[in-house]
């Protein structure tokens, strides 16, 4: 009965939005954009900077909302318990994108039938550092530092099921390596221990640590992308070292709930690539570490459906869970 109400409550808002929509009124009142992490992180910036390109052209202010916690699952389900008019929509990443429907045994939505994709953001480029002074002075020789150690070295990452995480759990399968996972609630202590010598290696996005190869605190060994990051010319890939599978990166991008007109996933998108192609844009992201990914509604359902497969390869191996 639950879900022949559900069902026929989804009908009932398709055909009003469809309606509303129909007369050109859309957007008709402020858009919620949802973000599933807390204010002041790299995602929450990304959706500010985003939010204040895209208002002047829907018309509409758009409302930043955080919405922190369980694997982004918190966010997600604020996403879901909305009318799927298209004035609510959440910026989605790797954990719900990818990874979460891997992690969890009941995870309570499925991002290939729950969501509607709207656009992809960008991505922001994966690397291997160690701090400044550590002994390892290229790839080969922490590959060499690793093995040596006879499984007692570890690496640190930005908790369970981060990217961060992910990415070294990829290039330990590739590797054949043995290297004890050492989760932080963020990457922001996992850094601190890492500069302090507690841990000697991590998996860092480029926004959060450019900061710190600027100042040369940290040193970059590879980026996990398959051609050199734009930001970072100077950090051969993974590929380039021997290990052409290591691909990894943080995907952003925008989805809405199930039912989502579609006038209006093509008008956000629409608004979405003009914002992205914007000077002030391209510059924020320059400075963020993040590659923008236009493209259509579509380009960004496949890239996303296809990222999820192959990342659940690597998670049943790996055995990482979160429930």
């Amino acid at each position: 009965m639950i879900r022949k109400l559900k069902t026929l409550g989804a009908t009932l808002a398709l055909a009003l939005c469809g309606v509303a929509l129909a007369q050109g009124s859309y957007p008709s009142q402020p858009i919620k954009w949802i973000v599933p992490y807390p204010a002041g992180g790299g995602t929450d910036a990304m959706a500010r900077q985003l939010s204040q390109a895209m208002q002047p052209l829907l018309g509409q202010p758009l409302l930043v909302d955080n919405r922190p916690g369980a694997s982004t699952n918190i966010g997600v389900a604020a996403l879901l318990q909305a009318k799927p008019d298209g004035h609510t929509i959440l910026q989605a990443e790797n954990a719900a994108l990818l990874f979460n429907e891997h992690m969890f045994a009941k995870l309570p939505y499925n991002p290939a039938t729950d969501f509607s994709y709207i656009g992809a953001i960008g991505r922001i480029p994966i690397l291997l550092v160690v701090r400044e002074d550590f002994q390892a002075r290229n790839l080969a020789e922490l590959v060499a530092f690793v093995k040596a150690s006879g499984g007692k070295a570890s690496y640190a990452s930005a908790g369970v099921g981060s990217p961060h995480h992910m990415a070294m759990e990829l290039f330990k399968q590739k590797a054949g390596l043995d290297i004890t996972h050492v989760a932080y609630k963020g990457a922001a202590p996992a850094i601190q221990d890492l500069l302090g010598g507690q841990v000697p290696m991590m998996m860092l996005d480029a926004a959060a640590g450019r900061p710190h190869l600027e100042s040369g605190k940290v040193r970059a060994l590879a980026v996990a992308l398959p051609q050199r990051a734009k930001n970072l010319p100077q950090v051969p890939t993974f590929a380039e070292l021997g290990h052409p599978e290591v691909n990894a990166f943080a995907y952003q991008g925008l989805v809405g709930p199930a039912h989502m007109p579609a006038e209006a996933i093509r008008r956000i998108n629409a608004d979405l690539q003009r914002a992205l192609q914007s000077p002030e844009i391209l510059k924020a992201f320059e400075t963020m570490g993040v590659e923008p990914a236009p493209g259509t509604p579509e380009d960004f359902r496949n890239t996303a459906r296809a990222l999820s497969a192959h990342w659940g390869k690597v998670i049943r191996t790996s055995g990482v869970r979160l429930d």
